[in-house]
């Protein structure tokens, strides 16, 4: 059997109290974010000074603006990642559709314009699109791609374990190179098949917060995924 890759722990950070606790539970990277009722908006450049200042793992940080999966003001989404830019950030979260469920290449190539070449994760908006390969070879030749955040299916990872496996195993393919991170409804109990299927990317935002959103991360919870992945 080939060594398998320790998987990546990615954990959703509100703060620097979510993001140190998230470190030491054994997170490989952060995904900063602000108002998870919106699920998840571009934090101030205040809040990611804070964070990176604290930890010392890579930090994704999320440019959305409003809830949805529309762009909206796209000279506002360039102006939050020029302004992150300027603020150390070299790792980003975007994803936007259009009217028709394909991806909105017009706002997201001007977003990524900005970016440098920065690594960025697509997030789950592909959950909502109309035609998820289709999306994929639209968006092969953008510059830093590297992770599809996916549940498989808007309603969760229950719901989309046929289509997470069938795209891992498609892995390399023309769309297919980012690797496949999974989040969303995702449980400790799905992680032993995922693995075993070469899924080695792994998101949780709730799932590390045994109070729920409104508590802090736990590193006692993080650590008990980082055990689950690396087992």
């Amino acid at each position: 059997m080939s060594e398998r890759r320790r998987a990546v722990l990615e954990v959703i950070a509100l703060d620097v109290e979510d993001a140190v606790a998230a470190q030491d539970g054994g997170a490989d990277r952060l995904e900063l974010v602000t108002d998870m009722a919106a699920d998840g908006l571009t934090p101030t450049v205040e809040t990611f000074a804070g964070i990176r200042a604290a930890v010392d793992i890579s930090l994704r940080v999320m440019l959305r603006l409003a809830d949805g999966f529309a762009a909206g003001d796209v000279d506002a989404l360039v102006r939050a990642a020029g302004g992150m830019r300027t603020a150390g950030a070299d790792e980003f979260v975007l994803g936007f559709l259009d009217e028709h469920g394909g991806p909105d290449l017009s706002a997201v190539e001007r977003i990524v314009g900005e970016l440098d070449g920065c690594p960025w994760t697509f997030h789950r908006a592909i959950d909502r699109a109309a035609d998820r390969d289709s999306l994929r070879k639209q968006l092969a030749e953008l510059p830093g791609l590297d992770a599809y955040l996916t549940a498989g299916s808007p309603d969760g990872v229950d719901d989309g374990f046929p289509t997470l496996l069938s795209e891992t195993a498609r892995g390399g393919e023309p769309g297919y190179e980012p690797r496949v991170m999974v989040g969303g409804g995702l449980r400790l109990d799905h992680v032993p098949r995922l693995r075993a299927a070469g899924v080695d990317a792994f998101h949780i935002g709730g799932a590390a917060r045994p109070g729920g959103w409104a508590g802090p991360v736990s590193a006692d919870a993080v650590r008990q995924w980082r055990a689950a992945l690396d087992a």
